[in-house]
C-alpha cells in the first residue's frame, strides 16, 4: 500500500467508526514526550493514591510502542453518554433524600460496549485490507487517552483534566486502537478553557488542585470508586449524596451547554438509577445488588462498598425516621468496612452507637 492507499483507508475508517456508533474518530502519532514528565511528577506526589496500576507499568503508559511492540499510530474513538430523559444532575444533587449516581454509570458498562465497537472496527479493516497489528483499549491498560485523543484532535484537556470537545463537551467515553498501519495522523486539539475555572470552583472537595492536576486521593470519584478501605472522615461530609462517582466539574463546565444526547440505547438509564432514592438502594440484599446491578460499571466495586458509599450518602441526608431506621437495620452487617460507616451515620443524627 502507498500514501494514498492509507489515506482512503483513513477516510474509511472514521467513517466505519460513525456507523458503529462511534461519534468522531481521530489519528495520531504515539510521541508522548511532552506528557511524560508531567505524568512522573503527578506519581511522585503521590496523587494517585491506591490507585498502584498507575504505576506499576513503568513508561508503558506514555509510550504506547512499550505497551505493544510495533505501534506507531492510535486511532482515537469518542462516544457520547448523556443518556436522554435522565433526572436533571443539580435537581438531584439538591434532593438529600436521593442517591446521585455519576451519569456515564447509568446504564450498561461502558467497557463492553465500546471494546465490542472497537473490535467489529478492526474486523471491517481486517476484512477489508487484510491481517495487521493491532489491539483495543477502553480504560483497561496503561494508556494516556486523555493525552492520545488530544493529539487525534478530538478535543483538549481541560482543567478538570477530562477531554473537552467544542461540540460534544466532555459527557463521553473515550477508546483506542493501537496499531502498526501507517496512518495519516490528524491535526491536535488547541486549548480553549481560556481563564475559566469553574471546574475548580464547583469541586466539593477542592481535587484539581491546580489546572489540569487533579490530587485523586480527594476526588470523589476516586473516593467512592477506587478507594477499597475507609474513606476519609474530612471528606465524609463533602461527599453528599454522592454514591457512585461526580460529575461537578462538567455540571458546572460552561462546554458542556453544547454536550450532546447519545443515540447508543446501552447508556440509557436503568433501574431508575437517575433519581431513585439512598433509602431504597440501602435495603437492596446482595442479590438485588447482583441482579439489578449485573452489566453495569457500577457492578464492579462490589456490594460492600457499595453500602458503605450510601451510608455516607444517608449520613449527609436529611434526617428523619425512616433514614435512621434505614441505617439501624445495617448496624450489626456483616462487614466491619460497613458497620464503620453506618456508625458514623447514626452519629450525624445525634444517635448514640
Amino acid at each position: 500500500m502507498n500514501d494514498n492507499d492509507y489515506l482512503k483507508l483513513a477516510a474509511k475508517i472514521k467513517r466505519w467508526g460513525i456507523e458503529l456508533g462511534f461519534n468522531h474518530i481521530g489519528i495520531s502519532d504515539t510521541n508522548l514526550t511532552n506528557c511524560e514528565n508531567d505524568f512522573q511528577n503527578w506519581l511522585l506526589k503521590n496523587f494517585h493514591g491506591s490507585m498502584d496500576y498507575m504505576a506499576k507499568h513503568g513508561t508503558k503508559r506514555c509510550r504506547p510502542d512499550e505497551l505493544i511492540p510495533g505501534t506507531i499510530r492510535v486511532v482515537s474513538a469518542r462516544m457520547d453518554y448523556l443518556p436522554p430523559d435522565a433526572s436533571e444532575s443539580t435537581s438531584v444533587l439538591k434532593d438529600g433524600t436521593k442517591a446521585y449516581i455519576s451519569r456515564y454509570a447509568l446504564g450498561r458498562d461502558y467497557h463492553k460496549v465500546l471494546r465490542n465497537r472497537l473490535q467489529k472496527l478492526c474486523n471491517k479493516i481486517e476484512n477489508e485490507y487484510g491481517k495487521f497489528g493491532y489491539r483495543v483499549f477502553t480504560d483497561s491498560a496503561p494508556v494516556l487517552e486523555v493525552a492520545l485523543a488530544e493529539k487525534a484532535g478530538l478535543g483538549w484537556r481541560g482543567k478538570h483534566s477530562l477531554l473537552l470537545s467544542k461540540d460534544a463537551g466532555s459527557w463521553f467515553f473515550l477508546g483506542e486502537i493501537y496499531t502498526d498501519l501507517p496512518l495519516p495522523v490528524d491535526e491536535p486539539s488547541s486549548n480553549h478553557c481560556g481563564t475559566c475555572t469553574s471546574c475548580i470552583d464547583y469541586c466539593p472537595t477542592k481535587a484539581i488542585v491546580a489546572p489540569y492536576v487533579v490530587d485523586a486521593r480527594k476526588c470523589i470519584s476516586y473516593l467512592t470508586i477506587e478507594l477499597k478501605s475507609s474513606i476519609p472522615l474530612e471528606f465524609r461530609p463533602l461527599i453528599g449524596n454522592r454514591v457512585y462517582g461526580c460529575d461537578d466539574c462538567q455540571i458546572y463546565c460552561p462546554w458542556n451547554r453544547f454536550a450532546k444526547i447519545t443515540n447508543e440505547k446501552d447508556f440509557y438509564v436503568k433501574n431508575g438509577l437517575d433519581h431513585v432514592t439512598l433509602i431504597e438502594l440501602f435495603g437492596w440484599e446482595k442479590q438485588s445488588f447482583d441482579s439489578n446491578l449485573a452489566g453495569t460499571a457500577i457492578f464492579r466495586i462490589g456490594y460492600e462498598q457499595w453500602l458503605r458509599n450510601l451510608a455516607v450518602g444517608l449520613g449527609n441526608a436529611p434526617s428523619s425516621k425512616e433514614v435512621i431506621d434505614a441505617l439501624k437495620n445495617r448496624i450489626n452487617d456483616p462487614s466491619s468496612l460497613v458497620r464503620e460507616h453506618v456508625e458514623w451515620a447514626l452519629k450525624n443524627h445525634g444517635v448514640d452507637v
